[in-house]
């Protein structure tokens, strides 16, 4: 496939590196020539110095043999012209756009195929937000995944060193656990590792499990966490990241506090929201948060524009007695320490992102695809063809890349956690993890059969 990746920061670099390592020619454009300098050092993909908008430099980048472009810069107006030229003046077949504005965010029908002809359009701060409403609904857990339409979840945590599966196998999890779950993945050390019945549970383990989504809560209470409902939130930052969560805040009733530096931004989020108090004052000063009860609050948010600022405040706000805490975090080398530091879980938007585009690159009827860890990973739903080599035999008699796991089914509206023994039916929701490595295989695995058309 041929694809044009239109911006070259995080999400464009990270973009273009997982489709060329896929196999696919790619074209990155970007204004900033030091920026592409760096790319070129460690990308294998051609690159073309000058704005993603301009109908000369898209025509240079062949935008005639593209059948995806992809459009991520930090400007709504140049993605969406972008999209409009792949439209119009070659029918490039895939448009993808990140849109950041919240107005034009809510105004869907402005980018379906009447109008603009965008396939899908992204708001990374949109999706930080579902990242901590999610969070906060299931206290205890530092990621939750939605799959086969919210019924099965992939949730991840660590392991407390008073957990009593601590020192366990997972065969003996299975047996301790009074319900259906499965560990699919393990972070230990910084190391993914694919477990087996044998493998032994520790402390400081960062696991990934799959489970029924009405079992959750019991599931992080038997490994000792809280799963008690958030009602008292600060937020930290009064960006637009800030003014969404606030928004979703309100209407599910929990008592909210925004604490922003900057005086015409307080008075700007005080004219937009109904029940939240906004603070004019650093959310990472000690005073401030002593004077407003941090001690009572159920969740601390930093949701500014500065990494280190939210990782510094999150810390303060655990420190000085707030039970819970989040980071908005988009560098992928912070992503390993925030368990290990105190810190409860990440919105990470530049994950969720390629998370969403990625489904569109995927071969077979794949719906979604979620990148894990440190992308090395993928947790991938599909439904399972009957034309494909994974349906109608045992998971145990299927040759799966190595570090593939079948994690949950979905099946005519009964979630199935798999064993060696279960048959994937025509029709099923399957969610799996993998390797990143490895899906080329996994395409092979669930597309058509060759012998189907002999």
């Amino acid at each position: 496939m041929k694809a044009i990746v239109i911006g070259a920061g995080e999400v464009g670099y990270n973009i273009a590196d997982i489709l060329s390592k896929e196999g696919n020619d790619i074209i990155l454009i970007d204004r900033d020539g030091e920026r592409l300098k760096d790319v070129s050092e460690n990308l294998d993909v051609q690159i073309i110095h000058g704005s993603g908008s301009s109908p000369r430099i898209l025509k240079r980048a062949k935008l005639e043999q593209a059948e995806m472009l992809v459009a991520v810069t930090d400007s709504d107006e140049t993605n969406i012209v972008a999209c409009l030229l792949a439209a119009t003046q070659s029918n490039v077949p895939v448009k993808i756009a990140r849109i950041r504005a919240p107005d034009l965010d809510k105004a869907p029908n402005l980018f379906d195929r009447n109008y603009l002809n965008i396939d899908l359009c992204i708001n990374p701060e949109r999706e930080a937000v579902k990242r901590a409403i999610s969070l906060m609904e299931y206290a205890g857990a530092s990621e939750v995944m939605d799959f086969a339409g919210g019924r099965i979840k992939l949730v991840a945590f660590s392991v407390d060193q008073s957990c009593l599966m601590v020192g366990k196998n997972l065969e003996e999890f299975s047996a301790a656990y009074d319900g259906d779950a499965l560990i699919a993945s393990i972070i230990r050390a910084n190391e993914l590792l694919v477990p087996a019945g044998s493998t032994v549970i520790r402390a400081k383990d960062y696991i990934y499990v799959f489970i029924e989504s009405s079992q959750v809560r019991k599931l992080l209470k038997f490994f000792g966490k809280e799963t008690e409902r958030a009602e008292r939130v600060f937020v930290m930052g009064g960006g637009t990241t800030a003014l969404m969560l606030a928004e979703e805040l309100e209407e599910k009733g929990m008592s909210t506090k925004i604490i922003e530096k900057r005086q015409d931004r307080c008075e700007m989020l005080s004219s937009r929201l109904d029940r939240t108090i906004c603070l004019h004052g650093d959310g990472t000063s000690q005073g401030l948060l002593r004077e407003e009860n941090i001690q009572d609050a159920d969740y601390f948010v930093a949701v500014t524009s500065d990494e280190e600022a939210n990782i510094l405040g999150a810390l303060l706000a655990k420190q000085l007695g707030a039970k819970r805490a989040l980071c908005l975090i988009n560098k992928i080398d912070y992503t390993h320490l925030i368990p290990m530091i105190g810190i409860d879980g990440v919105m990470n938007p530049r994950q969720a992102t390629i998370g969403k585009i990625l489904h569109f690159i995927r071969k077979g009827k794949i719906i979604s695809s979620t990148p894990l860890s440190d992308e090395k990973a993928e947790a991938v739903e599909f439904i399972a063809l009957e034309t494909s080599e994974i349906t109608g035999h045992p998971l145990a008699t299927i040759k799966f890349p190595k570090g593939t796991i079948i994690g949950a089914i979905l099946r005519n509206e009964q979630v199935i956690i798999p064993t060696g023994d279960t048959v994937i039916l025509p029709g099923d929701h399957v969610i799996l993890v993998t390797m990143r490595s490895a899906i080329p295989q996994i395409e092979k695995i669930l597309t058509v059969k060759l012998d189907y058309f002999g």
